[in-house]
């Protein structure tokens, strides 16, 4: 299993939509800041960040059916977390509706909507893509 940046929009896009998680707003310039688990030429895993300066948005952290269980979200959040830290981000936020426990289990906590920073509440998904009753989570980079 080999981690990449940038993987194939195609692929990853295939593997959300698998997910039943949004892809109408991911460009080929999200691809800059998103990461692949391949396995041989299968798409295992994918997970990406939208940067917007000192925050970003985790985005689509997605595992195949027969990966999940196997440690492969978790390297591959780590993986996109030493990247945001690289890139000056700070505190890294995220809107889920399924995977609250998970990410608490990695350092994220729940915060309300009224507290997102601007940068946060202007991206497509927190203001139409995610429905209101998304949990809205936070880790601050110098927890990781």
């Amino acid at each position: 299993m080999s981690i990449v940046r940038k993987p194939s929009e195609i692929a990853v896009k295939k593997l959300l939509e698998a997910a039943q998680l949004p892809i109408v707003d991911i460009t080929p310039e999200h691809m800059e800041h998103f990461f692949g688990a391949w396995e041989g030429s299968c798409l295992a895993g994918v997970v990406g960040m939208e940067p917007l300066g000192t925050t970003a948005l985790l985005r689509s952290l997605a595992i195949t059916a027969l990966k999940r269980g196997s440690g492969l979200g978790s390297a591959l959040l780590a993986q996109v977390e030493k990247y945001a830290m690289e890139q000056g981000v700070r505190s890294m936020f995220l809107l889920t509706t399924t995977a609250e426990s998970y990410f608490e289990k990695r350092g994220y906590s729940r915060i309300s909507r009224e507290d997102a920073p601007e940068a946060i509440r202007n991206t497509v998904e927190f203001t139409s893509l995610c429905p209101g009753s998304a949990v809205f989570m936070v880790k601050h980079m110098s927890v990781i």
